[in-house]
């Protein structure tokens, strides 16, 4: 059952391009002529999201907070300088996201297929931090 699911996000996401907004595309029935082949094929390629990323903004985050409303989700993302234990200083936020349900249920969608095929190549993430540690043998 849980292969089944992966192989159906898999499918999904080959579909929609690896987008998060992308439409969903049909794939043409058996015995379907070779004009209605091509005019399938281009409409494939019209409903691919177009993105222009070259004003995008690039900073890195390992502190997140999800707060909301009836109607939004409020993402904050921020640096905190002390992963260990509760920090000290105030965590600064340097991005917020506001977004709708249906847009966050899609990006944790897409979120979950990225760490899922990253746990399969690289090995289960801890998140953790304490787990993470290795400590250090006294001398």
């Amino acid at each position: 059952m849980a292969d089944e699911k992966k192989q159906e996000s898999l499918e999904q996401e080959k579909k929609t391009g690896g987008s998060i907004g992308g439409q969903a595309t049909q794939s043409s029935p058996q015995g379907a002529s070779p004009q209605g082949a091509q005019q399938q094929g281009s409409q494939q390629q019209g409903d691919r999201v177009q993105v222009d990323d070259s004003a995008a903004v690039c900073s890195y985050a390992n502190f997140c907070r999800v707060t909301g409303t009836p109607e939004e989700l409020i993402i904050d993302f921020g640096l905190n300088a002390q992963p260990f234990g509760v920090p000290t200083e105030p965590v600064k936020v340097s991005q917020r996201i506001v977004t709708n349900y249906y847009t966050a249920k899609r990006m944790l969608h897409a979120l979950h297929l990225s760490v899922q095929r990253h746990e399969q190549a690289f090995g289960a993430l801890e998140t953790d931090v304490q787990k993470r540690v290795v400590a250090q043998p006294k001398q």
